[in-house]
């Protein structure tokens, strides 16, 4: 999928959404990038929200740095559940790729709880350089965007065969279910099924996905509703909360201002969606 989006001020950014290789399906949803050659714009801010998956982002070094709170972020990076928004600075010409896994990859793939990385990130050259790949650099000298991609995937996989010891049946089978019930399925009831004690269910689902169940089903919810938001299924935003079980109208107003930064009216009339759960706001 590829479309091109332009901002009110005249410019314009690209976006391309491209499926993963089918070696990498069951742990990646999609690959993105999303570019921009406008150099006359010193500085774009862009807003994440809390999507429920991981990511890595991979900023081209030719095209300038990435920033959160004044800091500089690595031009590679792998990023954790996030419970709550956050921004992210680009200079005005920018070429990104981007990842969204599935919720359980980063134990999956790289073997370390994912708790690790809630709210926060980590270089993954440093990672790459202890088995021997120059991340960045490689990628950076690749030709073209799929090259790039067929790097990041090579090294996924390699990381992945090191690290499968690591995938779990279970929280895989409760994730799915909380993701299909839309964050409404009882806690108790998957516990009963996958006979686990509450403790455990929890301590387990924290390693694999990085936040508690519950955390990760309002997150879900959340996800339910924004998607229903986007494509104006809704009249009301009554009719809309009520449909994905929020108490009332101000509860789920509440929520979305937590994990989007805005009012679900603020991100319709406000917000320019390069890329899902990552927007510009219009200026």
């Amino acid at each position: 999928m590829a479309a091109k989006v332009k901002h009110g001020g005249g410019y314009q950014m690209e976006y391309r959404q491209i499926p993963p290789p089918d070696y990498l399906k069951d742990y990646i949803q999609y690959f993105w990038t999303l570019e921009s050659g406008d150099t006359q714009i010193p500085s774009r801010s862009f807003r994440t929200i809390a999507e429920g998956a991981p990511g890595l982002i991979f900023q081209s070094p030719e095209k300038g740095a990435m920033y959160q709170y004044g800091k500089k972020l690595p031009h590679i990076f792998l990023y954790g559940q996030a419970t709550r928004h956050a921004e992210i600075h680009f200079g005005g010409a920018f070429s990104t790729i981007g990842i969204c896994f599935y919720p359980n990859a980063i134990k999956t793939i790289f073997g370390y709880d994912a708790e690790e990385l809630t709210d926060g990130c980590t270089c993954l050259d440093q990672e790459a350089k202890r088995d021997g790949f120059l991340l960045s650099e490689q990628i950076a000298d690749a030709g073209t965007i799929p090259e790039q991609i067929e790097l990041l995937s090579s090294y996924l996989f390699f990381m992945l065969m090191r690290n499968n010891r690591h995938e779990d049946k279970a929280m895989q089978f409760a994730i799915t279910r909380i993701i299909q019930s839309k964050g409404s399925i009882a806690m108790k009831d998957l516990q009963t099924e996958l006979q686990l004690s509450e403790r455990s269910f929890e301590r387990k689902f924290k390693q694999y996905v990085g936040v508690s169940p519950k955390l990760f089903s309002r997150i879900s919810r959340f996800q339910a509703s924004l998607n229903e938001l986007r494509f104006g299924r809704h009249d009301k935003l009554t009719d809309l909360a009520y449909e994905n079980e929020y108490a009332d109208q101000s509860h789920f107003i509440r929520s979305f201002n937590e994990f989007a930064g805005c009012s679900p009216l603020q991100y319709q009339k406000q917000s320019l969606e390069a890329v899902e759960n990552f927007y510009e706001k219009a200026k």
